[in-house]
């Protein structure tokens, strides 16, 4: 894009204004200046690339050109995306540019290139769940949030692989092959949203949509190194989401700040009258709300089942994390919490459920199904009418009465997985030792499926061979707004989440 004099007059006021702003004098500088490179404008934040664009310093045609040129490179060794779609990506861009040119700047999202996984229904682009049986699978309408999206101005760069179905926690369980994780590509991404974590990791996109049934969203964000929310349990619709189970999805945003994330949210949230689990919710000022001041919260740690069994690297470095909390807020306690007993009522309900969506595929075309997800689909048949009646009930009873926990805590606080990311040479043909190292890595995190609490995983350190370790932070119903500015603060006073994969920087 050229640039006139006065464009180039206003540069060094725009770039000493961005390090105040958004505190990443190198990068922006070079943006912002005539020498960028597509390395410089890959590296941005969501909010750093908002800023550029709304002041006319760059062009949605070049983020989305160099988020391209990227995946070109680097998606042929990580295997991040099922379908990329160039083309209409950057006609989308085109159209940002010219509204933005025009003054209709619509948001931070405006412009900005981000990625589905894909189980998103995407009208006229396949959504395949990481299944042959839904390889050709061309939907007519948009998801609900992909809806919204579009309406933020937000460019679709393509669709992300993940674990078949979504049932399973490694993304090497899939038609398209396994999904590897940047910062070691022999390990697992984690799942089911692998693709969407890798891809933001390795600044593929500045940010991406994943599913959260029981650990999809924080545990391959914990995984990969980034920042993954679950928000709270009907906050944001997944009207056009190909479900796993009714009762325990969520739809969040996986980025590589809170800051990020709140910018995410915000354009996805809100209630949907068309979606039976969409709730009625105040949708405050979420990036706003990051500037909370949080001394005041009081912090519960439940180390009884949560912290047991640890990997030493992952205790050392939650334990550390705890401690800069402590600085931060009222204090850090230690309290109960009875997660121990969902496990059982939540796999009863979510395979009842799932095996209830894919009945029909079961019996037409179960040779197209991956083995693992074919025998976990099976068992759901299994589920007696009653178990299942009853396993409802008791999530509906867990929802009324855990929320006595706030009495004492504003927010809660665990490592998010207790284990490393799984070798995938370890992941064998034979299902029960697959399915029993992937139940290992969220074991932390399915609980907060059950209580329906947004719950968010932030970078917290790393391990002694340079794998990422999570921490994950949790709040009531409807706190996301206390969740994001938690987070946010712990990024403020560390700078793990700053750290990329050396073999992708």
């Amino acid at each position: 894009m050229a640039d006139s004099g006065e464009d180039l007059s206003r540069r060094s006021f725009i770039s000493t204004a961005l390090v105040s702003a958004v505190g990443s004098l190198g990068i922006v500088a070079k943006v912002a200046g005539s020498q960028r490179t597509d390395r410089d404008l890959t590296k941005l934040s969501i909010r750093e690339a908002a800023v550029l664009i709304r002041k006319k310093q760059v062009s949605p045609v070049e983020l989305t050109n160099a988020c391209l040129a990227r995946i070109e490179q680097i998606n042929p060794v990580l295997n991040v995306f099922i379908t990329i779609t160039s083309e209409s990506a950057l006609a989308q861009a085109r159209d940002a540019e010219s509204e933005v040119q025009r003054g209709r700047w619509r948001g931070p999202l405006h412009g900005i290139p981000i990625a589905l996984k894909d189980l998103f229904d995407t009208a006229g682009v396949k959504t395949t769940a990481g299944s042959a049986v839904f390889k050709d699978r061309i939907p007519a309408e948009d998801a609900e949030v992909v809806r919204r999206l579009k309406a933020a101005g937000a460019v679709l760069l393509g669709k992300t692989n993940m674990h078949e179905f979504a049932f399973g926690g490694t993304s090497a369980v899939t038609f398209f092959g396994a999904v590897h994780n940047p910062w070691d590509t022999a390990r697992i991404a984690g799942g089911s949203s692998g693709g969407s974590a890798a891809g933001v990791a390795a600044e593929l996109f500045y940010g991406a949509l994943g599913s959260d049934t029981a650990a999809s969203i924080r545990q391959p964000a914990a995984f990969c190194g980034i920042v993954g929310l679950k928000p709270t349990y009907g906050l944001v619709s997944t009207r056009g989401v190909i479900p796993l189970s009714w009762t325990f999805d969520h739809v969040g945003p996986l980025t590589r700040t809170v800051a990020d994330t709140a910018i995410l949210l915000q354009a996805i949230a809100g209630y949907d009258p068309a979606e039976t689990t969409s709730q009625q919710m105040n949708i405050p000022d979420y990036s706003a709300a990051l500037r909370m001041k949080v001394s005041s919260l009081r912090l519960g740690v439940p180390r009884e089942f949560f912290f047991a069994g640890l990997d030493p690297d992952i205790e050392a470095a939650v334990n550390n994390a705890l401690e800069i909390l402590q600085k931060l807020t009222a204090g850090v306690r230690d309290i109960t919490l009875p997660a121990s007993t969902q496990e059982p009522l939540r796999a009863a309900v979510r395979a009842a459920e799932a095996y209830t969506y894919h009945a029909e595929f079961l019996v037409r075309t179960p040779e197209l199904y991956q083995p693992e997800t074919l025998t976990r689909l099976r068992a759901g048949a299994e589920i007696k009418t009653t178990a299942y009646i009853q396993g409802r009930r008791d999530v509906d009873f867990v929802r009324r009465t855990i929320g006595k926990v706030w009495k004492t805590a504003d927010a809660i606080v665990t490592p998010t997985t207790p284990v490393q990311p799984i070798l995938l040479s370890d992941l064998t043909t034979d299902v029960s030792t697959s399915v029993e190292l992937g139940t290992r890595t969220i074991r932390n995190t399915s609980p907060f499926n059950v209580y329906g609490w947004p719950t968010i995983s932030v970078p917290c350190g790393f391990t002694r061979s340079g794998l990422p370790i999570g921490l994950q932070i949790a709040g009531p119903s409807g706190g996301d707004a206390v969740v994001l500015a938690l987070a946010h603060s712990y990024q403020q006073a560390t700078d793990w989440h700053k750290r990329r994969p050396t073999a992708f920087s």
